[in-house]
């Protein structure tokens, strides 16, 4: 079978969406029990969260509806007051919106060609005279962990620690290298690397946020960004190793890129220990001891089902063919792609869609033979291109805070949590000073242990986990702000964005 280019996956829905910046730093805000719309904030949430729909865009215009979480839409009254609901008329709701060079927008009431404004609390629509009180600006709403692809190269954007560089050169983006961090500071961007250094102005890393690692970011609709550094220089891959630079001159729209959340790539390996691997094109086998491109899958699984589908880098899915076999040569709608998945302390157990348990044949294949699981159906699971985590729950990010001695689940810059794998899917959680997770009688946590405890992760959807806590009980986010280990089962509270 000839290999599949790698097709490159469109973001999600939830991938699109931006929170809006007044002037005054203050977020657009839903205001579920107030039945209005204000400019409060000082963070992100979900109430500060908005998909921005696309009726009609041109290069530096678009004609939008802005729809909350909750499924409802801003709206512009008759008098200039703004509320949320569902749009009466066609044109009800819609807004002229324009992207300035200060990658700032302005959003125009189309109905009465009134800006949208903030007085720093309040929001409204009263004036037809452009000034500094009607730009917002777009902050991208999706998870920090993310990876960048130029449409026009076909190819995402890779770190290399050992030349300093980023060069947009991976055709397939599952290494760590592929993934960034990125930061929102001061109204400003900084792309940090999986090895925590930032991509700057000059060419080489920086150790260390800076002035140097500042960028700001034009947003457009549809998960589009460019970075820049505000006195015209733009980041665009240059040369013929497409480096990752600073230039005037990019051409063909190459300076923009589709922002995405990082996918998640795991490595399978069989009570043996050898990798689940593809080889001989489309064949897989419990192969080597050695992990390689062909050992790596991309974990792809909706929340709402149980089910989930392994992506190789070969460009196909593993499928259960004739006589149980399974082979590297799926394609993404078939039914034979689909796998539920069952969890036993770390790692996982696939049951095929005609009901037979995924295991290891005597010759090395990966068939599905087994009525009922045992040991040889059981397959480690570990990240491939994820060193640490980062966590985002109900309320916020997971991270540490200068007011409080215990992890919080509410903080809008994250900590990240490097992962210390000591058995299949069992890690210790590492913090940022390299100390320790540690665990209180009460169910809290503290970052500055001396002794690594066991975390077990367990993942629930393509980006999302469940954490089984070293007292046995669910790690979730408690609506105080402090993250807990207390649950016995797994609620909306427990499940973890990464």
């Amino acid at each position: 079978m000839d290999e599949m280019e790698w097709i490159h996956r469109h973001p999600k829905a939830e991938d699109l969406r931006v929170g809006l910046i007044s002037w005054a730093g203050t977020y657009l805000t839903f205001e579920a029990c107030k039945d209005t719309v204000t400019a409060t904030a000082k963070s992100l949430g979900r109430r500060q969260t908005w998909e921005i729909l696309v009726s009609n865009e041109h290069e530096t215009q678009a004609v939008v509806r802005l729809k909350s979480v909750q499924g409802l839409y801003l709206l512009c009254e008759c008098d200039g007051t703004m509320c949320y609901g569902r749009p009466r008329t066609s044109h009800h709701g819609c807004f002229l919106l324009r992207f300035h060079r200060n990658s700032k927008w302005t959003l125009q009431c189309l109905i009465s060609g009134r800006y949208l404004e903030s007085n720093g609390k309040d929001v409204f629509c009263t004036s037809r005279v452009l000034s500094a009180y009607h730009m917002w600006t777009p902050r991208p709403a999706l998870h920090v962990h993310v990876i960048l692809y130029s449409p026009i190269h076909r190819c995402y954007a890779r770190a290399d620690p050992t030349m300093g560089r980023i060069w947009v050169d991976a055709a397939v983006p599952c290494l760590e290298e592929c993934g960034f961090l990125l930061h929102f500071r001061d109204g400003c961007y900084h792309l940090e690397t999986s090895t925590h250094h930032f991509l700057s102005h000059v060419d080489r890393l920086f150790s260390q946020p800076s002035s140097q690692t500042a960028f700001h970011m034009q947003v457009r609709p549809g998960g589009l960004v460019a970075l820049c550094d505000g006195e015209g220089g733009m980041l665009y891959p240059q040369g013929t190793h497409l480096l990752l630079g600073l230039g005037c001159n990019p051409v063909r729209g190459e300076e923009w890129f589709i922002l995405q959340h990082c996918p998640t790539w795991v490595r399978l390996r069989s009570k043996t220990r050898r990798f689940i691997s593809v080889i001989y094109d489309d064949e897989v086998r419990a192969a080597s001891e050695r992990l390689t491109p062909m050992s790596l899958f991309q974990f792809e699984c909706d929340s709402e089902s149980p089910t989930v589908q392994l992506l190789s880098a070969n460009g196909y899915y593993l499928a259960q063919r004739r006589h149980r076999a399974v082979m590297a040569d799926g394609h993404p709608l078939e039914s034979d792609t689909f796998f539920r998945m069952h969890w036993n302390c770390g790692r996982i157990i696939l049951q095929s869609c005609r009901g037979r348990f995924l295991g290891i044949a005597p010759n090395g294949l990966l068939m599905a033979n087994a009525t009922l699981p045992g040991p040889n159906e059981e397959f480690g699971i570990l990240f491939a291109n994820r060193p640490f985590l980062v966590l985002r729950g109900r309320y916020g990010y997971v991270g540490s805070s200068s007011g409080h001695d215990l992890i919080q689940c509410n903080q809008d810059q994250p900590d990240r949590i490097h992962l210390l794998p000591c058995q299949q899917g069992i890690y210790h959680f590492q913090a940022q000073g390299g100390s320790f997770w540690s665990i209180t009688s009460f169910g809290t946590f503290r970052p500055w242990g001396k002794f690594a405890l066991n975390f077990c992760i367990e993942l629930q959807g393509s980006n999302l986990l469940t954490v089984l806590a070293p007292n046995g009980f669910y790690m979730r986010a408690d609506q105080s702000g402090t993250l807990l280990a207390d649950s016995e089962d797994i609620t909306k509270e427990c499940i973890w964005e990464f």
